[in-house]
């Protein structure tokens, strides 16, 4: 019987090395392989030609190479935005599914990435979280969610490209730390064909404290942005029970300003807008309490209704007192519309419709 076949894009850069070592190969050549697949995107190891034949072959032996492929694609076009929001619909060589989104802005063009199929939290606003828990993803699997948006990008405008990435699709970025670090890597390497500054890339997490910290202490220059929805911890609990339980506002927020301290780069606190739970003059004053004292941002961000969740957004006369408060203080405070919500793009409803309907067959 053939023996299964691994996706040499699962693998990390250092189990790159393991992997050549175990066929007597030297590992310097991991480098070199790792530019072929990650640059030049090389879609078969008869492409590898500046590894000889026999090793071409030991690797075709026990690796294939699959990147992740196109099954649906969907676009939105909404007053105010220069462009189209577009999701693409993603299989994976197991059949799982994720959902990767690209939103055009002024002078950007940003890809939002998924880390996890499904997610273990179980925020109560997000779609994704209603879904439960597949799997993480690999780096290659992360990667390959530019490469497709990217692809798609250029086949209408090949001088048009992505300059911004956001970890905030599907999943908690910081619970699939490893993956997420290797993909920034791919996706930042100086000369490879894909590269942008880790300065335009953004990892956003619940909260996951351990990971903050380590985060701070990994070197590299990535912006981080932390879903807070509430300063009193009663209210995030309600909004975000395992998380906020686990890892509790004061806590969390010893590591925030750590890590900004140690970084030298604001933490961007996301708080979205929920009618009647979170947008009181009160919770405005608790959440400038909060932010005092450590280097950060506030996004306010803007709730995008989901069928069966029993949330509804604010009136804009409240977000903008809202604002105001916080910006009376002198904190720096950013509103964030959400884009996409016609086709389910939008913040919170990452959801992959395929993999619930084939759930149900």
């Amino acid at each position: 019987m053939p023996r299964e076949q691994i996706n040499i894009l699962d693998l990390r850069l250092d189990e790159l090395k393991d992997a050549l070592g175990a066929i007597n190969e030297p590992q310097w050549r991991a480098s070199q392989l790792h530019q072929w697949l990650f640059s030049h995107r090389a879609a078969s190891f008869d492409e590898i030609t500046t590894l000889s034949l026999p090793l071409r072959s030991k690797l075709a032996e026990s690796f294939c190479i699959k990147p992740p492929l196109t099954e649906k694609h969907d676009e939105s076009r909404e007053g105010g935005t220069p462009g189209a929001t577009e999701k693409l619909l993603l299989q994976l060589p197991d059949g799982e599914r994720i959902e990767t989104v690209l939103i055009p802005g002024p002078n950007r063009m940003t890809a939002c990435v998924s880390a996890q199929a499904g997610c273990p939290l179980g925020c109560t606003f997000c779609a994704t979280g209603q879904m439960g828990f597949r799997r993480n993803l690999s780096p290659g699997e992360i990667t390959g969610q530019v490469w497709a948006l990217s692809d798609m990008l250029q086949k209408r405008n090949p001088e048009a490209s992505i300059t911004n990435i956001v970890f905030m699709g599907m999943g908690e970025p910081l619970l699939n730390t490893e993956s997420v670090i290797e993909a920034v890597l791919n996706l930042s390497t100086r000369k490879y064909r894909f590269s942008t500054s880790q300065r335009k890339i953004t990892i956003s997490t619940v909260g996951i404290t351990p990971e903050i910290d380590r985060l701070a202490d990994t070197g590299l220059k990535t912006r981080l942005a932390v879903s807070l929805h509430s300063a009193i911890q009663e209210k995030r609990e309600a909004l975000m029970p395992q998380a906020a339980r686990q890892y509790p506002l004061d806590r969390l927020r010893e590591s925030l300003s750590r890590y900004a301290s140690r970084t030298g780069e604001p933490v961007t606190l996301a708080y979205m807008l929920l009618k009647g739970i979170n947008d009181s003059e009160d919770d405005a004053k608790r959440l400038l309490r909060y932010a005092s004292g450590f280097f950060c941002k506030i996004n306010l961000i803007d709730y995008n209704s989901i069928v069966n969740i029993k949330f509804e957004p604010v009136f804009d006369s409240t977000r903008e007192r809202f604002r105001d408060i916080l910006q009376a203080a002198g904190l720096q405070v950013t509103i964030r519309k959400s884009y996409g919500t016609p086709i389910n793009a939008a913040c919170g409803q990452l959801a992959a419709d395929s993999m619930r309907k084939s759930d149900n067959l």
